[in-house]
Protein backbone atom coordinates (compact mmCIF):
# COMPACT_ATOMS: atom_id res chain seq x y z
CA UNK A 1 0.00 0.00 0.00
CA UNK A 2 1.16 3.52 -1.30
CA UNK A 3 1.17 6.32 1.69
CA UNK A 4 1.02 9.94 0.85
CA UNK A 5 3.75 12.56 2.46
CA UNK A 6 2.23 13.25 4.82
CA UNK A 7 0.84 10.14 6.50
CA UNK A 8 4.14 8.77 5.70
CA UNK A 9 5.60 11.59 8.20
CA UNK A 10 3.40 10.49 10.17
CA UNK A 11 4.66 6.91 11.40
CA UNK A 12 6.76 6.87 14.39
CA UNK A 13 9.50 4.94 12.25
CA UNK A 14 9.41 6.81 8.94
CA UNK A 15 13.43 6.10 7.67
CA UNK A 16 14.05 4.22 10.17
CA UNK A 17 14.08 7.06 12.69
CA UNK A 18 12.84 5.36 15.81
CA UNK A 19 10.88 7.66 19.11
CA UNK A 20 10.94 7.02 21.93
CA UNK A 21 7.40 7.19 23.93
CA UNK A 22 7.31 7.34 27.38
CA UNK A 23 4.17 6.25 29.27
CA UNK A 24 3.00 8.60 32.40
CA UNK A 25 0.32 9.43 34.67
CA UNK A 26 -2.48 12.21 33.26
CA UNK A 27 -1.14 14.56 36.03
CA UNK A 28 1.75 14.59 34.51
CA UNK A 29 0.50 15.22 30.87
CA UNK A 30 2.57 18.36 30.41
CA UNK A 31 6.09 16.87 31.49
CA UNK A 32 5.33 14.07 29.79
CA UNK A 33 5.79 15.96 26.74
CA UNK A 34 8.27 18.20 27.22
CA UNK A 35 9.98 15.06 28.08
CA UNK A 36 8.61 12.71 24.85
CA UNK A 37 9.50 16.10 22.61
CA UNK A 38 12.96 16.15 23.86
CA UNK A 39 13.82 12.64 23.44
CA UNK A 40 12.74 13.09 19.80
CA UNK A 41 15.14 16.15 19.11
CA UNK A 42 17.96 13.49 20.78
CA UNK A 43 17.15 10.67 19.25
CA UNK A 44 15.35 11.45 15.97
CA UNK A 45 15.62 13.46 12.77
CA UNK A 46 12.33 14.73 11.70
CA UNK A 47 8.79 15.58 13.95
CA UNK A 48 6.22 13.78 13.85
CA UNK A 49 3.41 15.54 11.65
CA UNK A 50 0.99 17.88 12.74
CA UNK A 51 -1.97 19.16 10.70
CA UNK A 52 -1.69 21.92 7.86
CA UNK A 53 -2.81 25.17 9.17
CA UNK A 54 -6.63 26.04 8.65
CA UNK A 55 -6.13 29.43 8.02
CA UNK A 56 -3.24 31.93 6.56
CA UNK A 57 -1.80 34.67 8.95
CA UNK A 58 -1.91 38.02 8.30
CA UNK A 59 0.99 39.82 10.13
CA UNK A 60 -0.34 43.25 9.09
CA UNK A 61 -2.90 42.90 12.01
CA UNK A 62 -0.14 42.88 14.92
CA UNK A 63 2.25 45.32 13.60
CA UNK A 64 2.00 48.65 16.18
CA UNK A 65 2.58 50.79 12.85
CA UNK A 66 0.69 50.04 9.79
CA UNK A 67 3.01 49.81 6.71
CA UNK A 68 2.49 52.72 3.96
CA UNK A 69 -0.10 52.09 1.00
CA UNK A 70 0.79 51.37 -2.28
CA UNK A 71 0.15 54.40 -4.55
CA UNK A 72 -1.48 54.63 -8.00
CA UNK A 73 1.62 54.96 -11.14
CA UNK A 74 0.64 57.79 -12.22
CA UNK A 75 -1.04 59.77 -9.54
CA UNK A 76 1.01 58.94 -6.64
CA UNK A 77 -2.23 58.44 -4.67
CA UNK A 78 -2.73 55.57 -2.49
CA UNK A 79 -4.33 53.25 -4.83
CA UNK A 80 -7.92 51.80 -4.29
CA UNK A 81 -9.25 48.11 -4.98
CA UNK A 82 -10.55 48.75 -8.20
CA UNK A 83 -7.60 49.94 -9.66
CA UNK A 84 -5.60 46.90 -8.75
CA UNK A 85 -8.97 44.63 -10.75
CA UNK A 86 -7.27 44.91 -14.03
CA UNK A 87 -4.25 42.73 -12.95
CA UNK A 88 -6.11 40.26 -10.02
CA UNK A 89 -9.13 38.71 -9.26
CA UNK A 90 -11.48 39.94 -6.95
CA UNK A 91 -10.79 37.63 -4.03
CA UNK A 92 -6.83 38.24 -3.93
CA UNK A 93 -7.37 41.79 -4.02
CA UNK A 94 -9.27 41.32 -0.28
CA UNK A 95 -6.66 39.38 0.60
CA UNK A 96 -4.32 42.12 -0.80
CA UNK A 97 -5.61 44.96 1.65
CA UNK A 98 -6.73 43.06 4.23
CA UNK A 99 -6.35 43.88 7.84
CA UNK A 100 -8.21 40.88 9.54
CA UNK A 101 -5.67 38.49 11.68
CA UNK A 102 -6.28 35.36 9.84
CA UNK A 103 -7.93 34.40 6.36
CA UNK A 104 -9.41 30.68 5.97
CA UNK A 105 -7.82 28.50 3.80
CA UNK A 106 -10.43 27.25 1.08
CA UNK A 107 -11.07 23.42 1.37
CA UNK A 108 -10.56 22.69 -2.09
CA UNK A 109 -6.77 24.43 -1.78
CA UNK A 110 -6.58 22.52 1.71
CA UNK A 111 -7.39 19.13 -0.65
CA UNK A 112 -3.95 19.80 -2.75
CA UNK A 113 -2.08 20.98 0.16
CA UNK A 114 -2.25 17.79 1.23
CA UNK A 115 -0.65 16.11 -1.67
CA UNK A 116 2.91 17.39 0.21
CA UNK A 117 1.62 19.37 3.57
CA UNK A 118 2.68 19.38 6.11
CA UNK A 119 6.19 19.70 5.38
CA UNK A 120 9.39 18.05 7.66
CA UNK A 121 10.88 19.95 9.92
CA UNK A 122 14.08 17.74 10.36
CA UNK A 123 17.24 18.36 12.78
CA UNK A 124 20.55 18.96 10.30
CA UNK A 125 22.36 16.36 12.99
CA UNK A 126 24.95 14.93 10.39
CA UNK A 127 25.66 18.80 9.66
CA UNK A 128 26.27 20.16 13.43
CA UNK A 129 28.64 16.99 13.61
CA UNK A 130 30.50 18.03 10.18
CA UNK A 131 30.82 21.66 11.78
CA UNK A 132 31.99 20.68 15.13
CA UNK A 133 29.13 22.96 16.77
CA UNK A 134 27.55 22.59 19.86
CA UNK A 135 24.40 24.26 18.05
CA UNK A 136 21.22 22.46 17.01
CA UNK A 137 20.48 23.73 13.57
CA UNK A 138 17.03 22.60 12.28
CA UNK A 139 15.35 23.07 8.77
CA UNK A 140 12.24 23.29 7.48
CA UNK A 141 11.97 21.56 4.34
CA UNK A 142 9.92 22.90 1.04
CA UNK A 143 11.40 20.76 -1.45
CA UNK A 144 8.79 17.87 -1.37
CA UNK A 145 6.32 19.85 -3.13
CA UNK A 146 5.07 18.89 -7.22
CA UNK A 147 7.01 21.98 -8.38
CA UNK A 148 10.16 21.19 -6.06
CA UNK A 149 9.94 24.56 -3.94
CA UNK A 150 7.82 26.59 -1.92
CA UNK A 151 6.20 28.24 -4.24
CA UNK A 152 2.58 26.24 -4.85
CA UNK A 153 1.79 27.47 -1.63
CA UNK A 154 0.66 30.37 -3.17
CA UNK A 155 0.18 29.14 -7.02
CA UNK A 156 -2.35 26.77 -5.56
CA UNK A 157 -4.84 29.38 -4.20
CA UNK A 158 -4.22 32.21 -6.34
CA UNK A 159 -5.07 29.22 -10.01
CA UNK A 160 -8.59 28.64 -7.47
CA UNK A 161 -9.67 31.55 -6.45
CA UNK A 162 -8.82 33.01 -10.84
CA UNK A 163 -10.78 29.95 -11.76
CA UNK A 164 -13.97 30.35 -8.99
CA UNK A 165 -13.92 33.92 -11.21
CA UNK A 166 -14.22 32.27 -14.41
CA UNK A 167 -10.93 33.64 -15.55
CA UNK A 168 -9.46 31.66 -18.32
CA UNK A 169 -5.87 32.66 -18.69
CA UNK A 170 -3.35 33.63 -16.17
CA UNK A 171 0.33 35.52 -16.59
CA UNK A 172 3.10 35.76 -15.16
CA UNK A 173 6.95 35.87 -14.76
CA UNK A 174 9.75 33.94 -13.21
CA UNK A 175 13.14 33.88 -12.25
CA UNK A 176 14.95 30.81 -11.60
CA UNK A 177 11.77 28.75 -12.84
CA UNK A 178 10.28 27.90 -9.21
CA UNK A 179 7.54 30.05 -9.43
CA UNK A 180 6.52 29.48 -13.05
CA UNK A 181 6.46 25.52 -12.48
CA UNK A 182 4.37 26.12 -9.19
CA UNK A 183 1.74 28.18 -11.56
CA UNK A 184 1.88 26.02 -14.51
CA UNK A 185 1.58 22.96 -12.38
CA UNK A 186 -1.74 24.98 -10.18
CA UNK A 187 -3.35 25.82 -13.32
CA UNK A 188 -3.15 21.93 -14.44
CA UNK A 189 -5.43 20.75 -11.79
CA UNK A 190 -8.04 23.84 -12.41
CA UNK A 191 -7.78 23.85 -16.11
CA UNK A 192 -6.44 27.25 -16.60
CA UNK A 193 -4.30 28.62 -19.34
CA UNK A 194 -1.15 29.79 -18.15
CA UNK A 195 1.69 32.00 -20.14
CA UNK A 196 4.89 32.28 -18.09
CA UNK A 197 8.00 34.89 -19.23
CA UNK A 198 11.24 33.81 -17.73
CA UNK A 199 14.17 35.39 -16.81
CA UNK A 200 16.76 35.48 -19.87
CA UNK A 201 19.49 34.06 -18.06
CA UNK A 202 17.85 31.78 -16.22
CA UNK A 203 15.71 30.68 -19.42
CA UNK A 204 19.58 29.61 -20.66
CA UNK A 205 21.08 28.21 -17.42
CA UNK A 206 17.96 25.94 -16.33
CA UNK A 207 16.14 24.22 -19.47
CA UNK A 208 14.15 21.62 -17.18
CA UNK A 209 12.76 24.49 -15.17
CA UNK A 210 11.40 25.05 -18.30
CA UNK A 211 10.33 22.03 -19.86
CA UNK A 212 8.49 21.24 -16.24
CA UNK A 213 6.16 24.31 -17.01
CA UNK A 214 5.38 22.72 -20.75
CA UNK A 215 4.71 19.59 -19.05
CA UNK A 216 1.69 21.33 -17.16
CA UNK A 217 0.91 22.99 -20.00
CA UNK A 218 2.15 26.34 -20.07
CA UNK A 219 3.92 28.25 -22.58
CA UNK A 220 7.39 30.06 -21.73
CA UNK A 221 9.01 32.38 -23.07
CA UNK A 222 12.20 33.97 -22.51
CA UNK A 223 12.57 37.62 -21.02
CA UNK A 224 13.02 40.17 -22.93
CA UNK A 225 10.92 39.42 -25.62
CA UNK A 226 9.69 40.84 -29.33
CA UNK A 227 5.96 40.07 -27.83
CA UNK A 228 5.57 42.91 -25.52
CA UNK A 229 6.13 46.67 -26.17
CA UNK A 230 8.18 46.30 -22.55
CA UNK A 231 10.62 43.76 -23.95
CA UNK A 232 10.84 45.50 -27.45
CA UNK A 233 12.34 48.14 -25.36
CA UNK A 234 14.74 46.75 -23.43
CA UNK A 235 16.06 44.69 -26.54
CA UNK A 236 16.48 47.77 -28.25
CA UNK A 237 18.93 49.01 -25.33
CA UNK A 238 20.64 46.00 -24.96
CA UNK A 239 20.10 42.77 -27.03
CA UNK A 240 21.73 40.72 -24.89
CA UNK A 241 20.15 42.15 -22.29
CA UNK A 242 20.00 38.62 -19.51
CA UNK A 243 17.11 40.20 -18.14
CA UNK A 244 15.57 40.54 -14.91
CA UNK A 245 12.44 39.71 -13.01
CA UNK A 246 11.12 43.32 -13.23
CA UNK A 247 11.76 43.04 -17.02
CA UNK A 248 9.39 39.92 -17.13
CA UNK A 249 6.64 41.60 -14.28
CA UNK A 250 6.70 44.20 -17.05
CA UNK A 251 6.41 42.11 -20.37
CA UNK A 252 3.69 39.63 -18.17
CA UNK A 253 1.55 42.86 -16.52
CA UNK A 254 1.71 44.68 -19.98
CA UNK A 255 -0.27 41.46 -21.47
CA UNK A 256 -2.74 41.26 -18.49
CA UNK A 257 -3.83 44.09 -18.83
CA UNK A 258 -4.75 44.62 -22.49
CA UNK A 259 -6.32 41.10 -22.08
CA UNK A 260 -9.83 41.27 -20.22
CA UNK A 261 -10.04 37.47 -20.27
CA UNK A 262 -6.44 37.35 -18.92
CA UNK A 263 -4.88 37.86 -14.98
CA UNK A 264 -1.78 38.85 -13.42
CA UNK A 265 0.08 36.02 -10.90
CA UNK A 266 2.99 37.13 -9.07
CA UNK A 267 4.68 34.81 -7.15
CA UNK A 268 6.64 36.89 -4.44
CA UNK A 269 6.59 40.56 -3.07
CA UNK A 270 2.99 41.10 -2.47
CA UNK A 271 0.82 41.06 0.80
CA UNK A 272 -1.57 38.12 -0.54
CA UNK A 273 1.73 36.07 -1.92
CA UNK A 274 3.35 36.46 1.93
CA UNK A 275 -0.17 35.97 3.50
CA UNK A 276 -0.49 31.84 1.75
CA UNK A 277 3.28 31.49 2.47
CA UNK A 278 2.61 31.48 6.00
CA UNK A 279 1.79 27.45 6.35
CA UNK A 280 5.41 27.17 6.70
CA UNK A 281 5.70 28.72 10.01
CA UNK A 282 2.14 28.18 11.02
CA UNK A 283 3.40 24.44 10.44
CA UNK A 284 6.85 25.39 11.75
CA UNK A 285 5.90 26.50 14.82
CA UNK A 286 3.88 23.22 16.32
CA UNK A 287 6.85 21.19 14.96
CA UNK A 288 9.28 23.32 16.77
CA UNK A 289 7.22 22.70 20.35
CA UNK A 290 6.82 18.83 19.15
CA UNK A 291 10.44 18.67 19.32
CA UNK A 292 10.79 20.34 22.85
CA UNK A 293 12.79 23.52 21.09
CA UNK A 294 12.83 27.21 20.71
CA UNK A 295 14.28 28.51 18.07
CA UNK A 296 16.83 31.36 19.09
CA UNK A 297 17.67 32.50 15.65
CA UNK A 298 15.82 32.45 12.31
CA UNK A 299 17.34 32.36 8.98
CA UNK A 300 16.19 32.88 5.58
CA UNK A 301 17.36 33.53 2.30
CA UNK A 302 15.40 36.68 0.46
CA UNK A 303 14.79 37.53 -2.94
CA UNK A 304 11.91 39.16 -3.32
CA UNK A 305 11.11 37.52 0.56
CA UNK A 306 7.96 34.84 -0.07
CA UNK A 307 9.59 32.00 1.56
CA UNK A 308 11.51 34.30 4.45
CA UNK A 309 8.13 36.20 5.22
CA UNK A 310 6.00 32.34 5.39
CA UNK A 311 8.70 31.12 7.68
CA UNK A 312 9.30 34.02 9.94
CA UNK A 313 6.17 35.95 9.65
CA UNK A 314 4.36 33.69 12.39
CA UNK A 315 7.11 33.47 14.82
CA UNK A 316 7.07 37.27 14.69
CA UNK A 317 3.93 37.02 15.81
CA UNK A 318 4.91 35.24 18.86
CA UNK A 319 7.86 37.26 18.95
CA UNK A 320 5.48 40.54 19.42
CA UNK A 321 3.46 38.26 22.27
CA UNK A 322 6.26 38.34 24.31
CA UNK A 323 6.33 34.33 24.30
CA UNK A 324 9.39 33.85 22.35
CA UNK A 325 12.49 36.28 21.11
CA UNK A 326 14.51 34.73 18.40
CA UNK A 327 16.78 36.95 16.12
CA UNK A 328 15.85 36.76 12.70
CA UNK A 329 18.21 37.10 10.13
CA UNK A 330 17.34 37.77 5.88
CA UNK A 331 19.94 36.55 4.10
CA UNK A 332 20.25 37.98 0.59
CA UNK A 333 23.34 37.80 -2.73
CA UNK A 334 26.05 40.20 -2.72
CA UNK A 335 24.84 41.32 -6.29
CA UNK A 336 21.45 42.01 -5.65
CA UNK A 337 21.53 43.47 -1.73
CA UNK A 338 18.10 45.04 -1.78
CA UNK A 339 17.98 45.39 2.08
CA UNK A 340 21.61 45.64 2.88
CA UNK A 341 22.33 48.47 0.46
CA UNK A 342 19.08 49.93 -0.93
CA UNK A 343 17.22 52.58 -0.29
CA UNK A 344 13.62 52.50 1.78
CA UNK A 345 11.35 54.53 -0.65
CA UNK A 346 8.65 54.02 -2.88
CA UNK A 347 9.37 52.33 -6.61
CA UNK A 348 7.85 50.59 -8.60
CA UNK A 349 7.29 46.79 -9.05
CA UNK A 350 8.67 46.42 -12.89
CA UNK A 351 11.03 47.96 -14.98
CA UNK A 352 8.99 49.64 -17.44
CA UNK A 353 6.61 51.10 -14.22
CA UNK A 354 3.32 49.88 -14.89
CA UNK A 355 2.59 48.24 -11.23
CA UNK A 356 1.29 50.67 -8.05
CA UNK A 357 4.43 51.93 -6.10
CA UNK A 358 5.55 50.43 -3.26
CA UNK A 359 7.38 51.63 -0.36
CA UNK A 360 10.02 49.10 0.03
CA UNK A 361 14.24 48.55 0.28
CA UNK A 362 15.20 49.25 -3.10
CA UNK A 363 18.12 49.37 -5.85
CA UNK A 364 15.92 51.18 -8.22
CA UNK A 365 13.63 49.61 -10.45
CA UNK A 366 16.02 50.11 -14.06
CA UNK A 367 18.70 47.85 -11.71
CA UNK A 368 19.32 44.82 -13.98
CA UNK A 369 21.67 42.21 -11.59
CA UNK A 370 24.41 40.10 -12.94
CA UNK A 371 23.55 36.91 -13.75
CA UNK A 372 24.08 35.16 -10.43
CA UNK A 373 22.72 31.12 -10.61
CA UNK A 374 19.87 32.09 -7.75
CA UNK A 375 17.97 33.45 -10.02
CA UNK A 376 14.96 33.46 -7.52
CA UNK A 377 16.80 36.43 -5.78
CA UNK A 378 17.74 38.36 -8.99
CA UNK A 379 14.84 41.16 -7.87
CA UNK A 380 15.18 44.92 -7.19
CA UNK A 381 12.90 45.38 -4.43
CA UNK A 382 11.82 43.70 -1.38
CA UNK A 383 8.60 42.78 -0.36
CA UNK A 384 7.02 45.99 1.40
CA UNK A 385 5.50 44.09 4.30
CA UNK A 386 9.21 42.86 5.07
CA UNK A 387 11.16 46.19 4.31
CA UNK A 388 8.28 47.41 6.55
CA UNK A 389 9.16 44.86 8.96
CA UNK A 390 13.17 45.13 8.59
CA UNK A 391 12.33 49.08 8.79
CA UNK A 392 10.55 48.46 12.27
CA UNK A 393 13.76 46.86 13.80
CA UNK A 394 12.08 43.06 14.13
CA UNK A 395 14.96 41.50 11.82
CA UNK A 396 18.11 42.37 10.69
CA UNK A 397 19.78 41.62 6.98
CA UNK A 398 23.15 40.22 5.88
CA UNK A 399 24.76 39.45 2.26
CA UNK A 400 26.67 36.67 1.19
CA UNK A 401 28.95 35.84 -2.17
CA UNK A 402 27.51 32.80 -4.41
CA UNK A 403 30.66 31.29 -4.30
CA UNK A 404 30.55 30.92 0.35
CA UNK A 405 26.80 29.81 -0.76
CA UNK A 406 27.96 26.87 -2.75
CA UNK A 407 30.24 25.69 -0.56
CA UNK A 408 27.62 25.32 2.16
CA UNK A 409 26.08 23.94 0.09
CA UNK A 410 28.53 21.20 -0.75
CA UNK A 411 28.62 21.15 2.75
CA UNK A 412 25.17 20.33 3.26
CA UNK A 413 24.75 17.78 0.40
CA UNK A 414 27.64 15.56 1.94
CA UNK A 415 25.92 15.55 5.18
CA UNK A 416 22.56 16.08 5.14
CA UNK A 417 22.40 14.69 1.82
CA UNK A 418 19.91 17.08 0.13
CA UNK A 419 20.81 19.47 -3.04
CA UNK A 420 19.69 22.17 -2.33
CA UNK A 421 18.60 24.71 -5.22
CA UNK A 422 21.04 27.90 -5.02
CA UNK A 423 18.46 30.35 -3.24
CA UNK A 424 18.29 28.65 0.09
CA UNK A 425 22.37 28.08 -0.37
CA UNK A 426 22.64 31.39 1.04
CA UNK A 427 20.47 30.39 4.52
CA UNK A 428 22.66 27.51 4.38
CA UNK A 429 25.89 29.41 4.66
CA UNK A 430 24.62 31.92 6.79
CA UNK A 431 23.63 28.99 9.46
CA UNK A 432 27.15 27.60 8.76
CA UNK A 433 28.32 31.03 9.96
CA UNK A 434 26.46 31.06 13.11
CA UNK A 435 27.12 27.53 14.08
CA UNK A 436 30.99 28.80 13.63
CA UNK A 437 30.61 31.06 16.03
CA UNK A 438 28.59 28.80 18.37
CA UNK A 439 31.54 26.63 18.40
CA UNK A 440 34.04 29.66 19.23
CA UNK A 441 31.77 30.92 21.96
CA UNK A 442 30.49 27.33 23.22
CA UNK A 443 26.66 28.74 22.96
CA UNK A 444 23.93 25.78 22.50
CA UNK A 445 22.05 28.06 20.33
CA UNK A 446 18.95 26.63 18.33
CA UNK A 447 18.87 27.76 14.60
CA UNK A 448 16.25 27.19 12.31
CA UNK A 449 16.53 27.73 8.97
CA UNK A 450 14.67 27.71 5.74
CA UNK A 451 15.21 25.59 3.10
CA UNK A 452 12.69 26.41 0.29
CA UNK A 453 13.46 24.03 -2.55
CA UNK A 454 15.96 21.46 -3.97
CA UNK A 455 18.57 21.65 -6.74
CA UNK A 456 17.94 19.05 -9.13
CA UNK A 457 17.39 21.24 -11.65
CA UNK A 458 20.51 23.39 -10.88
CA UNK A 459 23.27 21.13 -11.02
CA UNK A 460 25.01 22.97 -14.42
CA UNK A 461 25.68 25.49 -11.45
CA UNK A 462 27.06 23.31 -9.30
CA UNK A 463 28.90 21.42 -11.80
CA UNK A 464 30.45 25.23 -12.46
CA UNK A 465 31.50 25.64 -8.66
CA UNK A 466 32.97 21.90 -8.79
CA UNK A 467 35.07 22.54 -11.69
CA UNK A 468 36.10 26.16 -9.72
CA UNK A 469 34.58 28.39 -12.98
CA UNK A 470 32.40 29.97 -10.30
CA UNK A 471 32.94 33.51 -9.23
CA UNK A 472 31.63 36.10 -7.20
CA UNK A 473 29.09 38.85 -9.23
CA UNK A 474 28.90 41.87 -7.52
CA UNK A 475 27.00 45.15 -7.52
CA UNK A 476 28.56 48.36 -9.49
CA UNK A 477 28.14 51.24 -7.07
CA UNK A 478 27.73 53.74 -9.82
CA UNK A 479 25.25 51.03 -11.94
CA UNK A 480 22.98 51.13 -8.63
CA UNK A 481 23.27 55.41 -7.97
CA UNK A 482 22.06 55.30 -11.69
CA UNK A 483 19.30 53.93 -10.86
CA UNK A 484 18.15 54.83 -7.72
CA UNK A 485 18.15 58.11 -9.67
CA UNK A 486 15.03 57.43 -11.66
CA UNK A 487 13.04 56.61 -8.35
CA UNK A 488 9.63 58.32 -8.61
CA UNK A 489 9.40 61.03 -6.23
CA UNK A 490 6.07 61.14 -4.75
CA UNK A 491 4.81 63.89 -2.94
CA UNK A 492 3.96 63.04 0.87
Amino acid sequence: MSLSLPNLYAKGDAYGIKYVEIKTKPSLLNSSFRCRARTKAALGTRSSAVEVPRQWYNIVADLPIKPPPPLHPKTFQPIKPEDLSPLFCDELIKQETSVDQFIDIPEEVLDVYSLWRPTPLIRAKRLEKLLDTPARIYYKYEGGSPAGSHKPNSAVPQAWYNKMEDVKNVVTETGAGQWGSALSFACSLFGLNCEVWQVRASFDQKPYRRMMMQTWGAKVHPSPSDLTEAGRTILQMDPSSPGSLGIAISEAVEIAAMNADTKYCLGSVLNHVLLHQTVIGEECIKQMEDFGETPDVIIGCTGGGSNFGGLAFPFIREKLKGKINPLIRAVEPTACPSLTKGVYAYDYGDTAGMTPLMKMHTLGHDFIPDPIHSGGLRYHGMAPLISHVYELGFMEAISIPQTECFEGAIQFARSEGLIPAPEPTHAIAATIREALRCKETGESKVILMAMCGHGHFDLSSYDKYLQGSLVDLSFSEEKIKASLAKIPQPVS
